[in-house]
């Protein structure tokens, strides 16, 4: 699908797609707190997507949208037929990974090593866009190894856009492929938003995304005025409530914002719904939940509880309950 220009594509602000984090039920709990993000689900392999448990690998609530489903792959056909099945799914878009660097990423040939070869990332991105009329995107760093020159990034971006492709979201930082472990990929190489600034200059047709190293909504505003949307990455595994201004701030939505404890009171709604189908832990919810108070009086007893009693098998909302009874009561006690 192609956009006659990019201000059509409106969403100014993201999630990043993370690795045993953006699943279904960190998803669910982010929309208690905005609704108008742009979120990811995790990375899944064409592999998994065509061979695999597809209810449990992409099954959704339809509350989590506008949501994207990322896929890792190399391989035209595959990753067409992953397409075809994204959009039966009901997803809002799908992208491609070139950008994740861990050594079993690389094993499988795909995701940053794929920087080497715009050729072929282009061939899949055209497949792609061959079978499905969502939105194809494509997530990719400024450069692997020594291949990290501006004008490689853009020839990159240039040789996949041939295909029609328009939505590149940018980590500003390159990756080390050998070396340097995923986690030290996100903090050592250093962040260099002026080539991401450089990019959308130069492709101005394009809708350029920046990803890396943004923590306040503040610095998301500054970046909107040279590049089209921000994505925002650990930090809001870190500090999920920091988007509680989103949809208000980017978004114009005057509708009152839910407070941290009805963000709690939902979400107890929630685990007692998944409970009830016996299906999972309530650490697979409570996990996520952790940082929902960071900074706030009774953050501490509030993870104390979840992680201590999010583990049992047989607890249920009430845990949630005891923690948020916890937060009142340090509350509480700072105002008497």
């Amino acid at each position: 699908m192609a956009f006659s220009s990019p201000s059509e594509r409106q969403y100014p602000i993201s999630v990043a797609p993370m690795m045993d984090r953006t699943d279904r039920h960190f998803r669910y709990f982010m929309r208690q707190i905005t609704q108008r993000t742009l979120l990811y689900t995790e990375m899944v392999t064409s592999a998994a997507i065509l061979n695999g448990d597809r209810q449990h690998l992409l099954d959704f609530s339809p509350i989590e949208k506008p949501l994207v489903l990322q896929v890792g792959g190399d391989n035209p056909r595959d990753l067409a037929e992953c397409a075809r099945i994204a959009q039966d799914w009901d997803y809002d878009e799908i992208n491609l990974n070139v950008g994740c660097p861990s050594s079993r990423v690389q094993n499988g040939h795909f995701g940053a090593c794929l920087m080497a070869q715009p050729e072929r990332v282009a061939a899949c991105v055209e497949a792609m866009m061959q079978a499905t009329d969502l939105p194809v995107s494509v997530k990719h760093r400024i450069g692997i190894d020594e291949c990290d020159r501006y004008e490689d990034m853009a020839h990159f971006v240039q040789t996949v856009a041939t295909t029609g492709c328009q939505i590149f979201s940018v980590h500003a930082r390159k990756a080390w492929l050998q070396g340097l472990s995923p986690k030290e990929n996100r903090n050592i190489p250093p962040l260099r938003y002026a080539d991401v600034h450089q990019l959308k200059q130069e492709f101005s047709h394009l809708w350029i995304e920046i990803n890396g190293g943004f923590t306040q909504l503040f610095q998301v505003q500054d970046q909107l005025q040279t590049v089209d949307a921000v994505m925002i990455g650990r930090a809001a595994y870190d500090n999920p409530y920091l988007f509680a201004a989103v949809d208000r701030d980017f978004y114009d939505v005057d509708e009152p914002t839910q407070s941290r404890g009805q963000v709690a009171q939902a979400m107890m709604n929630y685990l007692e719904e998944w409970k009830a189908k016996g299906l999972l832990k309530p650490h697979s919810i409570t996990r996520h939940m952790l940082q929902l108070f960071v900074g706030q009086p009774g953050s501490r007893a509030w993870k104390r509880v979840l992680t201590e009693q999010g583990c049992q098998p047989n607890a249920g909302p009430e845990i949630i309950h005891h923690a948020l009874d916890k937060v009142c009561a340090t509350t509480a006690g700072l105002t008497s």
